[in-house]
């Protein structure tokens, strides 16, 4: 969950509001779902005293900023929904001050862009943190490191304008980057920068990469990465800045633009629309004004509110709820009612998320507790029964149970395997090579084991019964999760025979009929290997492990495993 660090002063200003002590403060943050973490009351100024909230709603990136958590606080005290005249949306033109173009040659790298620019107040040192904080946020959570959403900030007044966006090769361009003094090619930024090293993956294996200029050819920022020392380095007394947001998913690219313009209209910024004309098809169109209006309305039966919240709530109250939460709502028929998100909201997917938003404006201490109606007898799932019993099975053969974590290293899960890499299923955002995979096998976690156990008198007989995840091009998301079973044996006569016995005793005690045929597991031993199948199907494989596998994981004793998929072997 994200967590901002807000200067007291600067936040309750913008609230409208002081808070004395810290018991009240977290009982009204919990409007917001969001927790007091820690209020620095050491330093005699207000203006130096830093509050630490932890936000708990990851729908609501617009509650990650000093501003929007401030409006939101502000807005359930008085009701007082603020308004943005300055939002272009589909039907109301704006003239706009300014431009972008955005060029065809970025389309397939990171084709989406939302900007506007914020002048007419000097930004004072604490505003300069927030406001790197609130791009550092967005970028971070909302934009899954970047990958979805990155933000860049710039002074205006260096800034020649229409503003180019388009994409160039890496080493064709150079310029200094931030945190830097000489000039560097994109190529050089992405091995040598902090940040290119950071983000880097992001752009990797792409040949074209996206950069923004102005029209004299002054570099403003390669996005997702990093933005230049000059025109990209905004300083305390600056009174205008352009602000950008680039990304891959065009509704979160534009929602941050909206997020950040509505910010800076509430500490006090004149908001200029910039124009973005694209030489290719947008969702929005062609030419599109930001910031940009395109959330949908939302419509709940009150009937159906009321049945959802367990109460019975009429139109004025539940319209004074959505108030305080700031939505507009009207009804047209007495029963249904339209709901307008304002301009920093994209988080109603349904219209239970406007009940949701009723019992928060209500106050959920208002809801009395009320007992479950429906009485439930808790079971076991037929592969968790199956699951069991071949865990017994095991346990009596003189196996030891092992657990281990689902997620690993691409070095462990297939190079020592001797497995390409491209079998696995890669996670997006890894925070550490070490789990960047998750397992398509128990057995790389029994060698890791047997690798630290050299000490522990043999024979060793290790098994665990867990999650797998394999690539299925054929489901949905082209992934599909199984139960495994994976067992080991280690002794220095460990052989195909004795992993044999032991698979045709679980088979046998399981009820199973199988066959088997010779295979070609690189995992395994060429000719000490094969497959197991019911009937026609494939249902797993044992055999000798193969002395590049031992060596890898550094495992000095022969060993033979077996892997069976539970499921199928239920079902068979």
């Amino acid at each position: 969950m994200p967590k901002i660090e807000v200067n007291e002063e600067f936040f309750f200003q913008l609230a409208g509001q002081s808070w004395s002590n810290y018991e009240d403060l977290e009982q009204d943050l919990t409007i917001a779902k969001a927790e007091l973490d820690e209020w620095d009351r050491i330093p005699s100024d207000a203006g130096e005293r830093m509050i630490k909230i932890e936000l708990n709603d990851t729908n609501r990136p617009d509650l990650w900023t000093t501003a929007g958590l401030a409006r939101q606080l502000r807005i359930y005290r008085t009701r007082n929904i603020p308004s943005y005249p300055f939002f272009a949306s589909k039907g109301k033109s704006i003239d706009a001050a300014y431009r972008v173009v955005v060029e065809k040659s970025v389309r397939e790298v990171r084709p989406w862009i939302a900007c506007f620019v914020a002048k007419g107040k000097p930004i004072s040192d604490a505003l300069l943190k927030d406001m790197i904080q609130t791009q550092e946020k967005l970028a971070w959570n909302y934009g899954r490191k970047r990958k979805g959403v990155s933000i860049g900030i710039y002074r205006t007044g260096l800034i020649e304008w229409p503003v180019r966006y388009f994409g160039v090769e890496p080493d064709s361009v150079s310029f200094v980057p931030l945190q830097e003094t000489r000039s560097m090619t994109l190529s050089q930024i992405l091995k040598e920068h902090p940040k290119g090293v950071e983000y880097g993956s992001i752009l990797e294996g792409k040949t074209i990469h996206p950069l923004l200029t102005d029209s004299k050819g002054s570099v403003l920022s390669y996005p997702p990465i990093i933005n230049s020392a000059d025109i990209g380095a905004v300083q305390v007394d600056d009174s205008e800045v352009f602000i950008e947001v680039t990304g891959t998913d065009y509704p979160s690219v534009a929602l941050s633009a909206s997020i950040m313009a509505c910010d800076f209209y509430d500490i006090g910024f004149e908001i200029a629309n910039v124009r973005v004309d694209y030489e290719y098809d947008s969702p929005f169109g062609s030419s599109v004004i930001f910031p940009y209006y395109f959330q949908n309305k939302v419509t709940l039966s009150l009937i159906e509110a009321n049945r959802l919240l367990g109460d019975s709530i009429d139109l004025k109250k539940a319209q004074d709820a959505l108030a305080r939460m700031g939505l507009g709502a009207y009804c047209s028929d007495g029963l249904t009612l339209h709901v307008t998100p304002p301009e920093y909201r994209n988080d109603f997917l349904h219209p239970v998320d406007v009940a949701e938003d009723i019992m928060i404006g209500l106050g959920i201490e208002n809801f009395a507790p009320e007992r479950p109606s429906d009485f439930t007898i808790g079971r076991l799932t037929p592969i968790e029964v199956f699951s069991r019993k071949a865990k017994d099975i095991m346990i009596g053969l003189g196996y030891q149970e092992m657990i281990y974590n689902y997620l690993g290293s691409g070095i462990d899960y297939a190079e020592k395997m001797q497995i390409p890499v491209g079998q696995l299923v890669k996670i997006a955002n890894p925070m550490t090579e070490n789990y960047e995979y998750v397992r398509n096998s128990p057995i790389p976690g029994l060698l890791q084991t047997e690798s630290v156990s050299a000490k522990a008198s043999y024979p060793h007989r290790t098994f665990e019964v867990g999650k797998v995840a394999i690539k299925d091009p054929e489901e949905n998301y082209g992934v599909v999760t199984r139960q495994h079973i994976g067992f080991l044996i280690s002794h220095a006569q460990a052989d195909y025979n004795e992993i044999a016995s032991h698979v045709a005793t679980l088979m046998y005690f399981l009820g199973k009929n199988y066959t088997v045929r010779e295979s070609a597991d690189p995992r395994f031993v060429p000719g000490r290997q094969v497959e197991v199948f019911l009937e026609k199907e494939s249902v797993g494989v044992f055999g000798e492990i193969h002395p590049a596998v031992l060596e890898a994981f550094d495992v000095m004793m022969p060993c033979a495993a077996a892997e069976l998929d539970l499921d199928s072997l239920l079902i068979g």
